[in-house]
Formats: structure tokens, sequence, C-alpha cells
């Protein structure tokens, strides 16, 4: 014997219940008190199945041998039919023995079974390769076999070479299914985000290991289900097909998914009975030109539409596709139909998006070139008004002049709004923060406004800390903010009501409140308030002068301030408008 041992070797094979009778068979049947069989593991030799003592059992099961090691020993053996038998004698004494060694004393005479004497039978496949060994040890009766018991060991090493050969193809089916499932669950298991290339190279490797590939591309169909699309490699490199080929793919993949079969493509079998000659020979060409022996050609799809095609290779010479391959493939198509159209859905939300932000950008030039330009002739038509109105003239012409008047600082005042509004709104000017006592910003804007107040009889309200109420922002916008806070609040709050504004410093960010006690704001309205030109359903609020535009200036400074905009309302009680800032320092 000339296993050695590896401490917690797992000895588990499909097919080992099978060579374990076998081994049975040897000891109970022939006479030897061990016997084993081995399967050739890459360059070792496992071995897999035993029979004899227990003790014996636990050293040899899952041992392996160098098969270097174990074809020199080999080399000094006499050849007994299928047999091989290795004498003690025959062994150089600076040879290293290998594995276990009976602990029995050989009988007397010149047939005796030395402790070191091994027998084995060479386990060879279909086209001669060696698949393993059967060995024996320690006959019962303690000397070398006999011409009849060699003849009933060859009956069973041929046994044990035809379960070999299948317990080694269960193993590699075993091994197959379970690469090609978890090839499977990886593409499965990609994230709804990802898209095509991204999924394609996580499940690359899985891929072509779980099918036993050397390459492996998609071809996806374009968005509008007409036309080639594009071709993703697993490895990144580019794969150029023929023109015509690409469009063959194209219907032969449309015709697959729709009789939900994957197909197998080499110079046996170039694809489906559609075909033409012309087909065939381009295709038999394209395979030779890149070395490839064969390829599973796997359609991708979901529901009725075929969505593209999954290209898997070996090379020449490579085992043929199994049933249970193919099988998975299908699956694989399956599951990558939903990744295609994932990513065409996340495709057109990304152009959505895009298309959304350029005519944003593009309203706000429009509004700022346009504001811009009413700019100046309202300047001079206000100019002129003042001119005419140091004049002395009649009641009419005064009337008139006083709400041209009114008109045109109306104008001016939308146009600043729209002028802002375009400032603020705009990404390529960014906010230039800098400390801002947010109290002096009150104070001056309530002494601007206070009068406008007073004479609508609001109670106002002030309330802030001993310690300043700091912002990081721009000192200019934060003025705007809470002048349009006031403005609306004084607009929508009858004559007697009140007008509170809270200053103060909440986890880390500065609190501005103003709250009022005027019309309210149903939910309704709440969830459209910040947006630009938007007016309240009420009634009683529209009968207000106004362009819709105070508080979606509000909402804009705020957010590129870093901050939050809240609001609390109820009609007929009032609102609170929360606005939350970074704080300085």
């Amino acid at each position: 014997m000339t296993e050695r041992a590896w401490p917690g070797a797992d000895a588990s094979t499909p097919g080992a219940d099978v060579l374990t009778l076998i081994a049975e068979g040897v000891t109970q049947v022939v006479g030897f008190q061990v016997a084993a069989v081995g399967l050739v593991r890459g360059d070792e030799m496992e071995t897999v199945a035993v029979a004899g003592e227990e003790s014996v059992r636990a050293a040899l099961l899952g041992s392996r041998t160098p098969l270097v090691s174990l074809l020199a020993e080999l080399e000094l053996a006499e050849h007994w039919g299928p047999l091989l038998f290795v004498p003690h004698e025959a062994l150089p004494a600076e040879m290293q023995v290998w594995g276990w060694v009976p602990d029995t004393a050989p009988v007397e005479g010149p047939d005796a079974w030395h402790p070191m004497d091994a027998l084995c039978a060479p386990l060879h496949g279909r086209d001669g390769e060696l698949l393993g060994m059967l060995s024996m040890d320690v006959p019962d009766d303690g000397r070398r076999p006999g011409a009849e018991a060699q003849r009933v060991l060859a009956a069973y090493a041929d046994q044990a070479a035809r379960a070999a050969l299948l317990a080694l193809e269960r193993e590699q089916l075993a091994e197959q299914v379970r690469l090609a499932s978890a090839a499977r669950e990886i593409v499965r298991d990609a994230p709804a985000h990802l898209g095509v290339d991204e999924v394609m190279g996580a499940s690359a490797d899985a891929l072509m290991q779980g099918f036993r590939a050397v390459g492996a591309w998609m071809q996806i169909f374009d968005d509008d289900g007409h036309g080639t699309g594009r071709i993703v490699a697993a490895d990144e490199t580019e794969v150029s097909l023929p023109g015509r080929l690409v469009r063959v793919a194209e219907r032969a993949a449309r015709a697959a998914w729709a009789q939900q079969r994957v197909d197998v493509v080499s110079r046996e079998h170039p694809f489906a009975s559609t075909l033409t000659e012309r087909d065939v020979t381009e295709i038999v060409g394209f395979l030779d030109a890149i070395r490839v022996g064969s390829l599973l050609f796997v359609p991708i799809g979901a529901g009725p539409e075929a969505l593209g095609n999954l290209v898997l290779t070996r090379p020449p010479g490579a085992p043929a596709w199994s049933e249970t391959e193919r099988e998975a493939a299908l699956d694989i198509g399956h599951d990558l139909g939903r990744v295609v159209l994932n990513a065409r859905s996340f495709e057109r939300e990304h152009r959505l998006v895009e298309e959304l932000q350029a005519l944003d950008v593009y309203k706000g030039r429009l509004i700022a070139t346009v504001s811009h330009e009413l700019k100046n002739p309202l300047a001079a038509i206000v100019g002129h008004i003042e001119i005419l109105q140091d004049e002395e003239t009649g009641p009419v012409v005064a009337s008139s002049v006083a709400a041209i008047d009114r008109g045109a600082r109306r104008l001016a005042r939308v146009a600043d709004d729209l002028l802002l509004l375009a400032k603020v709104g705009d990404p390529d000017h960014p906010v230039v923060p800098r400390p801002v006592d947010l109290g002096d910003v009150v104070d001056d804007v309530l002494e601007l406004q206070g009068h406008s107040l007073a004479r609508k009889g609001i109670e106002v309200v002030v309330e802030k800390p001993e310690k300043p109420v700091v912002a990081m922002a721009e000192l200019e916008e934060i003025e705007r903010l809470v002048s349009n806070l006031v403005g609306n609040a004084e607009k929508y709050t009858p004559a007697g009501g009140r007008v509170t504004l809270c200053l103060a410093v909440e986890d880390g960010e500065a609190l501005l409140e103003c709250t009022d006690t005027g019309l309210g704001i149903s939910p309704a309205d709440q969830e459209q308030l910040f947006q630009e030109f938007f007016r309240s359903t009420n009634p009683v609020a529209q009968a207000q002068p106004g362009t819709g535009l105070g508080l979606s200036i509000v909402h804009r400074i705020v957010a590129r301030h870093g901050g939050r905009t809240e609001v609390e309302s109820q009609l007929g009680r009032g609102s609170t408008f929360r606005v939350r800032l970074p704080v300085a320092g």
C-alpha cells in the first residue's frame, strides 16, 4: 500500500458507495484484510473507498499520494496481467516509502507476503488515461496470491475501473451543477441598480468557471427592439463580430427565445436549421478564427420579448455541453433579461434626469435674461413717472400717473424676484458662507417693514436667546429670506393679528421660526407650497397680490445653504415656517 494519510481529509465523493462494495468484495471473496480504491485528483491519488478494520479505514480514507512518487514505485512492479506487484526486495533502500505499512510478521516460505509488498490494479478510462487505483494488502493466508486469485482480482479490477469512471463522471456532473447554480445565483442576486456591464463583470468568473468556458460575451439589442445594439465582453476585451453574424445571432436569439431553447454551436452543429449555407460557412470560419471549438448560445429575454443573447465558449477538444448546463444557462438567460430591463429603466431615468436638469438650467437662464431685460425699461419708466409726479397736473392725470407708478414698481419687484430666483437656482453660482448673526438680520428687516406691520395693526414678537444665533450663510440671501418670511406673514395675517419670530440653536443647527395667526394653509396646498409661481387655492389668499415666488425663493436659499425648510399650518389658525441652517463655529 502506498497511500499517505493527511489529517482531516474528506473522502466523500459520488459513487464512493459502489467503490466500497468492490473493495469489500476483494477482502471477502479473494481473501485480503485491506482493500482500497483511489481516484486521481490532479497530481495526486486520493483514497475514496476502504474495506478493512476501522483503524485502517481511519488511517487511509481521504489520504493522498503524489502521483510522481506512486508511478516511480510502480516502475519496479511485476506485471500480473492487469495487476502490478511490487515485491519488497525490488525496492531500493534509498527510496522513500509512502503511507501505511501493516504491522504483521511474514510467514515462512518463498511466497510469503512481506509487509512492504504492494499489489494494485491501475484503473484506466476509455482513452487509456489513469483514473485511479485498486490496491490490496495483507492476504488472509499470509502468501502472495496465486493464479486463481489473480484471475479473480483482475475481474474486480475491471469492475472497479468501470465504477471509478462512473464515480468521476457523477462527481464532475455534481460539480458542474454546483458551479452552474452558483453562477446563476450571482446573476440572480445582482443589485437592481447595476447595469449590464457591471453585472457581466461581477459574474464573468462564476459564469466561465461554472460552465467550464474560456470566454463569454453578451449581445444586447437596442432599446426599441430593433438593430443590433451592443456587445459586452466578460473580460472587458473587445469582441468584434462580422456584421452579418451579428444579424444572424440576433435572428437566432429571437427564435431560440420563442422556443425556450439553448443552442450548441460548433463545426458539427452550426446553429439551427433556419440558417443558410452562407451563414453556416461564416459561423464555422468565425469559430476557427477565434480558436473556439464550440459555444453555448443562450437567448436572453423577459416575457415574450427577446432582449439579447449570452455566448459561452470552449476550446477545441473540450467536453461537450451537457443537458444540465443547457437548462442552467436558459435560467440565467431569464435572470439576465431582468438585468437588461432594469438597466434600460435606469438609463431612461438617467436620461430623463439629465433632460430635466438641462431644462431647469435653461429655465433659469431664460428667467434671468427676461428679468434683466425688464430692469432697464422699468427703471426708465419709474424715472419718468417721478418727473411727472413733480409736475403740476390735473386730478385725472395725477391718478393715472399714480396707477402707472404702482404697476411699474410691482413689475420691478417681480423682475427682482425672478433675478434672485435664477441666482439661487444656478449651480454655477455657489454659496460663499460667512458667519451671519440672525438676530441682527431680523432687527434690520423689522426696521424696514415695521411701519407696514404697525399700520396694519399686527403685533410683532421677537424671541431670541441671550447668546447670538450665528449661521454660516451669505448675508444678502439671508436678509432676503427673512424679508420674504415676514412679508408673507404680514400679507396673510388680518389686522390685529400677531407675527412671532423665534431664534434658537437646536442639534447643531441655527433655527429661525416665523409664526403668524393668519389664514393658514390647507394640506393639499402645503404639498406644492415651495413650487415656483404657486398660489394658494384659498380664494381669500388669491385676493392678495403676489407672484408665488416668495416662498420658492426661501426654499431655494435654504437648500443651497445645506439647510431644511419646514412648515406647519392649519386653515384659519395660522402657519409656522421653520428654517434650519448650518450653525457657525
